[in-house]
């Protein structure tokens, strides 16, 4: 009896002290995790400029546009053009504007302008002067500047302004070194009575 007795109370003990501590443990109030402090990040001064000039930069020069001679790269054309066969000495002729059909930008105006002082001079033909094309192109409601693109086109002006032939040429290929093609056509069949091609010279 006296041994059971103690048994229990021996478990009875071990009891409150176990529980006893579980009741602590859940008395005590969690501490709160304290964020880590964030330290200020300090604004970055901007450096002071130094009062001495520095190195002066060289600023890239652009790409320089290729500079065609087209007087050099018209005349041998339009030679052979006047020696074509089938052409009736002293017609009107129609130059049209030089079209640039290449891979950039081509200064066709000037490539029109040496087409019409190579021929400015010639025995076998009368040319259609820029002003009279201007006319015939604004009454038609074409811009000035308009290269017509299609030789139905150049052939409908032509007729217009009373040309027998139409003289159609084109820039074609990479810019860098162009060709130059060149078709004369007779007005009234479109028929194309003479062609030539030549690189462009700078």
């Amino acid at each position: 009896m006296t041994s059971h007795l103690l048994k229990f109370s021996g478990v009875l003990a071990l009891a409150l002290i176990l529980s006893g501590c579980v009741i602590n443990q859940q008395q005590q109030p969690e501490q709160p995790q304290q964020p880590a402090p964030v330290e200020p990040v300090q604004p970055q001064q901007p450096q002071p400029v130094p009062s001495q000039p520095g190195p002066i930069e060289t600023v890239p020069q652009p790409p320089k546009m290729q500079t065609i001679n087209w007087q050099a790269s018209v005349s041998p054309l339009v030679a052979q053009m006047l020696k074509a066969d089938g052409v009736t000495a002293g017609s009107v002729l129609l130059v049209d504007n030089v079209k640039n059909s290449t891979n950039g930008s081509l200064q066709s105006a000037k490539a029109t302008a040496a087409l019409q002082s190579a021929l400015a001079n010639n025995s076998q033909f009368t040319l259609v002067t820029p002003q009279q094309l201007a006319v015939a192109k604004q009454t038609l409601g074409l811009s000035a500047e308009d290269s017509l693109v299609s030789r139905s086109k150049a052939i409908g002006l032509a007729r217009y302004v009373g040309a027998q032939y139409v003289l159609y040429s084109n820039a074609q290929g990479d810019v860098k070194a162009p060709e130059l093609q060149m078709q004369l056509m007779l007005v009234q069949t479109g028929e194309i009575i003479w062609s030539g091609s030549g690189d462009v010279q700078h």
